[in-house]
């Protein structure tokens, strides 16, 4: 076996013999960084024998996995339902978003059903314990582990044999196996590969915290994700104090569910009803605020979509958006200049999402058109008015994905007016006290909005 001298990338992972100042293959500046690997010779060695046989489709038993609970709802309807024995979960997000105190949390209930290792890489075991007595966090099945070693690490695990594994974080942990500094690609990659090796042969549920990119990317090799079984995501406005976990992949449950939390003086306490608290500070009979039900996994949300228009002091006109993705609004922006003849192109346009959601499906078209037109020609949207649909170039309003909840859930919430797309009348059962207006075009749009 004898060692060489590559440059890896830490955002791709494409391999060099030599120094670039961008990667040519994800076109990312001053990425590559030297590292060592050991290469074995060709024809030395016999490879290991397999014990495994291939199997019969019908021989293979598929029996739903026992899920465990965490004790925390939200964080419970994001895994899918609970902890699954054997998996193996990336927890990322920005720095002081909750990671860890999430993880902390959950802990204490989880060691009511065995021993949780949790493996602090990054603080001391005082802090960690700190922490926990701020969060309430007593259990005394909770393991501390201040170890960056990944050898050690494995040593730990075989001898506690704990029921759940926690790593905090990824990034932190090294094995003597590789001469690369910690957290690059090549560490990252082997130390996940290994844990993720005992998570699996072993059966221990196992909980990774991940560092992000500036670009709120997880950091190191994208084979990281394809590792592990889910990945979440914290989302949050550093000046809200309400957090969102997204997962955008699970292999247990559905990849587009989300969790809403508020980061207290004592952690992370659940919102079970997140339309209300986005809902709470509306302001009434202002023009520009309009209310759309978005549909976030199994749930329906109702949130509040912000617009201004004003006169533009530059030759170039600002559009400005947050929570909404940014060429979306431009077309939208179009289709009211050319199809319904508002004359938006010359002012300034500033669209944001209140609450510090981020809303990526195409059923909010029609808020944000509403909310354009409602800003631009002073006229307040009426309180009790929702809409949703989907906004072609033509003009015309597409049909959205199970509209029975976005109706059900505005009903619930008192609203008692919804402008919808024609074709989501058909066989659409209307709640009591509720007014279903289908819209064809933008037009009809404005004209259903403002005829109250």
């Amino acid at each position: 076996m004898k060692t060489k001298t590559v440059y890896i990338c830490q955002q791709c992972g494409q391999k060099s013999l030599k120094w670039l100042g961008r990667c040519p293959d994800c076109n990312a500046w001053n990425s590559l960084v030297e590292e060592v690997e050991q290469v074995t010779r060709r024809g030395k060695g016999v490879p290991a024998a397999s014990t495994s046989r291939p199997l019969r489709l019908h021989e293979i038993s598929a029996t739903e996995e026992d899920r465990i609970r965490t004790g925390i709802g939200e964080f419970d309807r994001v895994l899918g339902g609970g902890v699954v024995p054997g998996s193996f979960a990336l927890i990322g997000g920005d720095p002081g978003i909750g990671k860890s105190t999430l993880l902390l949390q959950a802990t204490e209930r989880l060691a009511t059903s065995g021993d949780v290792l949790y493996v602090t890489a990054e603080e001391s075991a005082r802090q960690v314990k700190l922490r926990g007595e701020r969060l309430g966090v007593a259990a005394s099945g909770v393991l501390l582990l201040a170890e960056t070693s990944l050898e050690a690490i494995l040593e730990r695990v075989r001898e506690s044999r704990p029921a759940f594994l926690v790593i905090d974080s990824i990034q932190t942990i090294f094995t003597a196996a590789l001469e690369s500094a910690p957290g690059s690609v090549g560490q990252v990659r082997e130390c996940a590969n290994r844990l993720m090796q005992i998570a699996k042969v072993e059966g221990i549920p196992t909980f990774l915290v991940g560092h992000v990119t500036k670009d709120g990317a997880i950091a190191g090799p994208r084979m990281l994700e394809h590792m592990v079984d889910t990945v979440l995501y914290f989302e949050g406005d550093p000046g809200h104090p309400y957090r969102i976990l997204r997962s955008v992949k699970n292999r247990f449950g559905s990849s587009n569910e989300i969790g809403v939390f508020e980061m207290r003086e004592t952690g992370l306490s659940e919102v079970s009803n997140p339309s209300e608290l986005f809902l709470a500070e509306r302001p009434v009979g202002v023009p520009g605020s309009a209310v759309v039900p978005s549909i976030e996994g199994s749930r329906t949300i109702l949130v509040e979509l912000q617009a201004l228009v004003s006169g533009s002091s530059f030759g170039t006109p600002r559009r400005t958006t947050m929570g909404v993705d940014h060429n979306r609004v431009a077309l939208l922006v179009a289709v009211l200049e050319k199809k319904v003849g508002l004359s938006l192109l010359a002012h300034d346009i500033f669209v944001n999402v209140a609450g510090g959601v981020r809303l990526n499906e195409p059923a909010v078209d029609l808020g944000v058109l509403a909310a354009l037109a409602s800003s631009h020609t002073g006229r307040p949207i009426p309180e009790r008015t929702i809409l949703f649909g989907e906004v072609g170039l033509a003009g015309e309003v597409r049909a959205v994905s199970r509209p029975e909840l976005r109706v059900r859930e505005a009903a619930r919430l008192g609203f008692d007016r919804c402008l919808l797309p024609m074709g989501n009348m058909k066989n659409l059962d209307r709640p009591p006290g509720m007014e279903l207006i289908g819209v064809r075009s933008a037009e009809e749009v404005l004209d259903g909005v403002f005829a109250v």
